[in-house]
């Protein structure tokens, strides 16, 4: 708990403002994701929007990132790099969306479908979207981050799908990335570490962003030392929002 940093009532505020901000983009970008519409369209549309709020994109220059979102098609996991690439019916096509505003982080990923989309691919959306649902609600001062991972691998499991393993939900407040870190599936070990027995305290605010895959959950690191893609070519699907730990229990700052 040392190194994690409790927010306290003004902070929580200012991260609602800034993820109040991720999803009016995402609902800004929604009738433009459509059969045709190029992912490096998208991106432009989501700098300008994010700009035009007196915001600043969170992802450009991170760590060398060179664009606005991160965007992962079909087989596509996370960190994905925009590209010319134009959408096609059918396609699944996950965007995360990072803003800085007044000195506070929001955070979040939705993963869209496009036109008419696969039995498979809905499924895999919509369970995605049900897994994230019910991680937020084990969400309470006193349950532990192993409740999260659980609550999401549980469901996805149930259903025929895997959970990615590699990359995780993270801390957020005045900096992009902070403690904790919030894992997505628990190993099956008796003995946890630290981090999976951490307890949940008032004033924590973290995102959860399960990446479910169709297939294995084995992934594979692209070329541009970026993009994360499935290991096997299965569709992958991403939902995330940014949580605070109220009293009550769960409090979704990116609506």
């Amino acid at each position: 708990m040392s190194r994690i940093t409790l927010k306290n009532a003004q902070d929580i505020e200012a991260l609602r403002k800034a993820g109040g901000l991720v999803a009016e983009t995402f609902r800004y970008l929604e009738p433009f994701v459509k059969p045709g519409a190029s992912l490096l369209e998208l991106d432009k549309l989501a700098e300008d929007y994010i700009r035009s709020k007196g915001a600043i994109p969170a992802y450009i220059g991170y760590r060398g990132f060179p664009n606005t979102i991160c965007v992962a098609v079909n087989e596509g996991i996370c960190h994905g790099i925009p590209s010319p690439y134009r959408l096609r019916e059918g396609d699944i096509v996950g965007v995360d969306i990072g803003v800085q505003l007044n000195g506070y982080y929001g955070d979040a990923c939705y993963t869209y479908t496009v036109g008419h989309v696969s039995p498979l691919a809905r499924k895999l959306v919509e369970t995605t979207r049900e897994c994230l649902e019910a991680a937020i609600k084990t969400v309470k001062p006193g349950s532990y981050i192993k409740d999260i991972g659980f609550a999401i691998q549980e469901l996805a499991e149930s259903r025929g799908f895997s959970v990615v393993r590699e990359y995780i939900g993270h801390g957020i407040g005045k900096k992009l990335h902070e403690q904790p870190d919030i894992p997505h599936w628990v190993p099956k070990s008796r003995s946890l570490n630290s981090t999976y027995n951490t307890r949940l305290k008032e004033g924590m605010v973290f995102t959860i962003e399960p990446m479910i895959n169709a297939g294995h959950y084995a992934t594979k690191l692209l070329a541009d030392q970026w993009t994360v893609v499935t290991a096997d070519g299965s569709l992958s699907a991403q939902f995330e929002h940014t949580i605070a730990v109220t009293s009550k229990g769960a409090d979704i700052l990116t609506l």
